[in-house]
């Protein structure tokens, strides 16, 4: 059956939900870092430690993540929205000038963070425009005090206690 909404229409309601804003991170097989803006993150299983995220089939940075071994989630802290809007833009170097460590496997692991999961790249699953990347955490850190980036209805929000 033919859904009764459009695509438009679909995108806007899911942005009703409020997530929180990643930065996924691997190395090219040229050992160059890339990177991208997603909000499409979620806790798979605690034992073994799973985690997912999706991307678009279309986007440029898809062979680095299906052929790497690893990737690193990088959870962005509340002052970290320029880092989300620059890993979220086309035609830039998002490394520029950018302080990361090495993390497991190569994975690039951003500074400041409020939290990151580095991942062993596990299992990939084609559905409709998107592939759903499963990782395994090899380790994770927080960054205790922080405060986290929230993107909810196409805006950028910080925690506000109820």
């Amino acid at each position: 059956m033919a859904p009764s909404f459009s695509a438009q229409e679909f995108r806007v309601a899911l942005g009703m939900f409020a997530t929180g804003v990643t930065i996924v991170t691997a190395c090219d097989l040229h050992g160059n870092p890339v990177g991208l803006t997603a909000n499409s993150f979620n806790s798979v299983s605690l034992s073994p430690p799973l985690v997912l995220w999706s991307l678009s089939r279309r986007a440029g940075s898809m062979p680095a993540f299906t052929r790497g071994s690893h990737y690193a989630i990088n959870i962005l802290a509340a002052d970290q929205r320029p880092l989300a809007e620059r890993f979220a833009s086309k035609d830039v170097d998002r490394f520029a000038g950018l302080r990361f460590r090495e993390g497991v496997g190569g994975a690039p692991v951003l500074e400041g963070v409020a939290a990151v999961f580095e991942c062993f790249n596990r299992s990939q699953y084609e559905e409709g425009d998107h592939v759903i990347f499963v990782g395994e955490v090899e380790r994770c850190e927080r960054r205790e005090g922080a405060q986290p980036l929230i993107y909810h209805g196409g805006r950028y929000f910080t925690e506000l206690p109820l």
